[in-house]
């Protein structure tokens, strides 16, 4: 019997970012010995070989990086990112930190990045945004993403029910980009991940943020007006370790579906570190975007265990 092997699939789902530079990464780890601009390089290697993507070279992308500083100086506010963006004329600019990282078996790495839009009329993307929300094939959608959409609706709420002082009481209200308008009969979410009609009482603040804003709009006859702002558009944060069985099981089913012929098989990606980093990378990527709908059909790919496919 073949071996079976299943090999997810992602693409570009926001047509809108697609020219995309990658920052060095800033090391935030206690590990001195990692190399920054390597993690940079395997990130941007895992995303130009997505569909839809046209990544700048992170060399290039450094030496901008530079200019930019003497011209503006280090720091120049929250819109810092959303500027630099601007002058290299890419849709977006990658930010990220390793947060954690050791080399040495079980090798770790916790890795944060946020994407900052050139474009200040573009708004942060949550997870779950664009998924099959109330279809049948909303009972496909991974748990863990199910649930890290949940939390996100949740903050999200929760911020137009926080005690606020009295200055930042006279301020406007929750602001309604943020969310569509709470219709009549507001779709929620139930404990088990699904979703129910309820009649909402009308002593809910404008804006309230409800699944439904989970659900791209229709196009409109005019752009809507510029309501600016200045936070990364897409946010992911994971850790990932080499004793952990589903990513040793991803990392197997990778390996085989590259078809590497290096020796060692899988195990050896544990003990190199550049491996490593790249599939961690990898993963970052793919969970990114499979939890805003950028995942489609996987491959199904089928070998015999002869030869060097043979486990």
């Amino acid at each position: 019997m073949p071996d079976v092997i299943s090999d997810p699939q992602v693409h570009n789902p926001f047509p809108q970012l697609k020219r995309v530079a990658v920052l060095p990464f800033f090391n935030q780890s206690s590990e001195p010995t990692l190399n920054q601009d390597a993690v940079a390089e395997a990130y941007y290697g895992e995303l130009q070989e997505i569909l839809g993507f046209e990544v700048l070279p992170v060399g290039v992308t450094k030496l901008k990086w530079h200019e930019f500083n003497r011209m503006y100086g280090d720091s120049a506010g929250p819109d810092y990112f959303q500027r630099f963006a601007q002058y290299l004329d890419v849709d977006a600019v990658v930010v990220g930190a390793v947060t954690d990282f050791t080399p040495y078996y079980p090798p770790r790495m916790a890795m944060t990045t946020h994407w900052y839009a050139a474009n200040p009329g573009f708004h942060p993307i949550p997870p779950g945004y664009g998924l099959p929300w109330g279809t049948p094939e909303e009972k496909n959608i991974p748990r863990d993403v199910v649930l890290e959409t949940e939390f996100e609706l949740a903050r999200a709420q929760l911020k137009t029910q926080s005690p606020q002082s009295p200055t930042a009481a006279n301020a406007a209200p929750y602001p309604s980009h943020d969310a569509p308008p709470a219709p009549a009969d507001m779709r929620i979410f139930d404990p088990n991940g699904g979703a129910m009609e309820a009649e909402v009482a009308g002593n809910l603040p404008g804006g309230w943020p409800d699944p439904t804003g989970l659900i791209p709009n229709p196009p409109t006859a005019f752009p809507p007006p510029m309501l600016a702002q200045a936070e990364p558009v897409l946010s992911h944060t994971r850790i990932y370790r080499g004793d952990d069985s589903e990513f040793t099981q991803k990392l197997a089913d990778t390996f085989y579906s590259d078809d590497d012929a290096r020796f060692g098989g899988w195990q050896s990606y544990l003990s190199r570190s550049d491996d490593f980093i790249r599939f961690c990378c990898k993963l970052h990527i793919t969970e990114m975007l499979g939890s805003r709908g950028g995942k489609h059909k996987s491959d199904l790919i089928l070998r015999w265990p002869i030869s060097r496919y043979e486990r």
